[in-house]
């Protein structure tokens, strides 16, 4: 799988060993294992997906892409939309800190059951409304969604440092998601809107 992703062109090294260290087939149903290193999302209960290897790595790189040159690692890190918790392991080891909350109550609890076992002390799983972001954790270096809405949450916004980065699908004006960076700079932020995306909807409130 890593091997393809570099084909593919993600190319930072660090980002590389992150996803080669975490077992992607420890977070997906036992019945989908033989799938779990196939650059395809794959359903992980409550009409959600994980997404695939691809635009994990694509997503968490543009972050990387955001900080400061020479840093050993990226700062605080929120992530919005745990899901099964892959992305957020990932993050783990390229972060200092990672808070990660999803709305979903069963893949809260699956999450923290797929996490035990990798002991990432800097990872924080929240239980809560993504959109709201998490105000006590901020401000974060990078801002990372697995959902996408018709626009960035201005609470993001708000719990983001200046100099730092938001990585997100959007719905844009046609109607089509893409995938969105936002930098949050001195003089105000700088949107850039990059290539089609599908992700599932982003949403407000707890289930």
């Amino acid at each position: 799988m890593v091997r393809k992703l570099a084909g593919q062109g993600i190319a930072d090294p660090n980002l590389l060993a992150a996803m080669g260290a975490i077992e992607r087939h420890r977070f997906v149903d036992s019945a989908l294992v033989n799938q779990a290193y196939e650059d395809t999302s794959l359903p992980i209960g409550l009409g959600q997906t994980i997404s695939k290897p691809n635009v994990v790595a694509r997503m968490i790189e543009l972050l990387l892409q955001g900080q400061d040159e020479g840093a050993i690692k990226m700062g605080r890190v929120l992530e919005v939309g745990t899901g099964c918790g892959y992305q957020a392991a990932v993050l783990g080891r390229l972060a200092r800190e990672v808070y990660s909350i999803e709305r979903l109550r069963g893949l809260h609890d699956k999450a923290r059951e797929n996490l035990r076992s990798f002991r990432l002390a800097n990872v924080h799983l929240l239980f809560g409304d993504g959109m709201q972001g998490y105000a006590k954790g901020a401000p974060y270096a990078g801002i990372i969604a697995a959902a996408g809405g018709h626009a960035i949450p201005p609470a993001w916004i708000e719990q983001l440092a200046v100099g730092g980065r938001i990585v997100a699908p959007m719905e844009t004006a046609a109607g089509q998601q893409a995938l969105v960076v936002v930098d949050k700079l001195e003089r105000g932020l700088k949107h850039s809107i990059l290539e089609a995306v599908h992700f599932v909807p982003l949403k407000s409130g707890i289930a």
